[in-house]
């Protein structure tokens, strides 16, 4: 499959695929098209017969900025709008669990909330020196339910992922690498090329040895993430209607 236009766009490369966050002129921000697209696009690519390793990147300067202003406040005012995005928003985690391919997570400037989280939900975690995670979920009154609180545990330690959680803190990509967050940081220039080059490598592996052995490791993810996702999904969906929740949006509009 190839998608060109949109919010998502997936190129081949040869048993590579692409897939671009496409909205460099709001940092990547998601907005309702990229949710959906984000939840769809991982069994639509898992049904290529030639797919065979995934890079996941953001168009321009960043990786994605998170969840955007108009997507956030429709989830926060509309009842039936928020079921759905849940719906979505757990359906990506999910899918990207049950994903059969390595996704190689190519993060070329900053990675928020919802990009924190599919950076975070990929095999493998390429780093340029310009980016920064992070999950400010807590800070604006909800909670971290779609990926922060579900995976950062199995990353680093329980306290270190408590802390981030916690504050909302940035982590530079350089403590990511030490905290085991992210496999390398390279150059900018670098990151591409150095995500293809793991791509391809992959690509080359015996296949069925490599699928396998992914879905073996997810086993010990699906083992951890699946007893929290019914509590994590349901109590952000309250938070979304707290009034802790509009002062924090109200901070953030103000700034």
């Amino acid at each position: 499959m190839s998608r060109t236009s949109g919010a998502l766009l997936v190129e081949k490369d040869g048993p590579v695929r692409i897939v671009t966050m496409n909205r460099p002129d709001q940092r990547n921000a998601v907005n309702e098209e990229l949710h959906l697209a984000l939840a769809q696009v991982w069994s639509e690519i898992a049904s290529d017969a030639d797919a065979r390793v995934v890079v996941l990147t953001g168009a321009g300067k960043a990786f994605s900025a998170g969840g955007d202003m108009e997507l956030i406040l429709k989830t926060a005012e509309d009842e039936e709008y928020r079921y759905d995005s849940m719906y979505h928003a757990r359906r990506i985690v999910t899918e990207m669990m049950a994903f059969p391919l390595p996704v190689i997570a190519a993060v070329n400037g900053p990675a928020v909330g919802l990009g924190c989280s599919v950076a975070f939900l990929s095999d493998l975690v390429f780093a340029s020196e310009r980016a920064f995670f992070a999950d400010p979920h807590v800070s604006i009154g909800l909670v971290a339910a779609d990926g922060g609180a579900l995976c950062w545990p199995l990353l680093t330690s329980l306290i270190h992922a408590k802390e981030f959680l916690y504050t909302g803190d940035k982590i530079t990509a350089e403590h990511a690498e030490q905290l085991g967050m992210a496999n390398r940081v390279v150059a900018p220039d670098d990151l591409m090329p150095q995500a293809l080059e793991m791509a391809r490598r992959l690509a080359d592996q015996p296949q069925r040895a490599l699928r396998d052995t992914k879905r073996a490791i997810n086993i010990h993810l699906s083992r951890a993430v699946n007893p929290v996702l019914d509590f994590a999904f349901s109590a952000e969906s309250e938070t979304f209607s707290s009034e802790a929740f509009r002062e924090g949006i109200r901070a953030r509009v103000s700034q």
